[in-house]
């Protein structure tokens, strides 16, 4: 049985932590308000990219999504983060990533993955180690459109002209208390063929292909930009819930050893009171 020290001091252990978990609550909240701006100005700015690769897909229930869109060969970019302390963000986009996995490999076509963020790449790691082709770890935060040209040119170092389609997987925020996971598809922009991208447009001779290369880039990159944004407002609206919900059970546990500690003391006492009464009454006998 833990003695009045040992109980004492982890209530004022537990109550340190409450006060760090506290203070992250706080600084969660004042980056979640910037986050907000910031996604509300990606919005607008991504929005035209719906009228060429269509809306993301809400992973809402994963025995109800088959994935069977997808083509031959697929990249997946999953959005996870580099800190921890965050709910349960990361792992559902493991969880989501790991679903269309077993689900690409039943119908018989292939599937890789560029990972961004560490918590995601610790995690996928011990599922899926071979189909991890390159990774983007310690990303700096706020991120910015600049950032979001770095993941594309990371995506296009990995190949992904190579793949028939870019796959994002990411959270995306709805409120400070709510947040979903969605993803979505990105094909290749093609010139000619069966395929062919915006033909109800007139371009120049020989210079289609370039341009529809161009604009594949470009629309990746909006889309990156996007993604992050209301990952980041995710990520914190996430942190706080955690670090609220630390703080009540700090609380509580200070309350469950405050008052095993008191039972503990009051114990003491009153065995202490008993060998002096008793000793007094030996002392009267003789």
């Amino acid at each position: 049985m833990a003695t009045e020290k040992q109980i004492w001091n982890q209530i004022q252990s537990t109550k340190n932590i409450r006060k760090i978990t506290a203070s992250m609550k706080m600084v969660s909240a004042a980056k979640l308000k910037g986050d907000e701006n910031r996604l509300a100005l990606a919005k607008p700015f991504n929005k035209w990219t719906d009228a060429l690769c269509g809306e993301a897909v809400l992973l809402d229930d994963l025995n109800d999504i088959t994935y069977e869109e997808l083509p031959q060969r697929t990249l997946i970019v999953p959005l996870s983060s580099d800190k921890g302390l965050c709910g349960g963000i990361n792992t559902f986009i493991t969880r989501s990533v790991r679903d269309a996995i077993t689900k690409v490999a039943d119908q018989g076509k292939e599937c890789d993955i560029v990972m961004i963020g560490d918590k995601g790449r610790a995690q996928l790691s011990r599922i899926a180690p071979e189909k991890i082709t390159r990774c983007v770890t310690e990303v700096i935060s706020p991120g910015n459109f600049n950032l979001a040209a770095a993941f594309s040119s990371e995506i296009s170092a990995a190949g992904a002209a190579d793949y028939d389609a870019v796959m994002i997987v990411y959270n995306s925020y709805v409120n400070a208390a709510v947040y979903n996971q969605y993803y979505k598809i990105i094909k290749p922009m093609t010139a000619e063929g069966e395929a062919e991208s915006m033909v109800e447009y007139e371009f120049e001779p020989d210079v289609k292909s370039e341009v529809m290369t161009d604009l594949y880039e470009y629309m990746l990159t909006s889309q990156l930009y996007y993604c992050f944004m209301d990952g980041a407002c995710a990520e914190q609206s996430s942190r706080m819930t955690a670090m609220e919900n630390a703080s009540q059970n700090a609380g509580e546990m200070i309350n469950s050893l405050t008052l095993k500690y008191n039972r503990a003391r009051q114990s003491r006492i009153t065995t202490e009171l008993i060998e002096i009464i008793s000793g007094a009454a030996a002392l009267e006998d003789k």
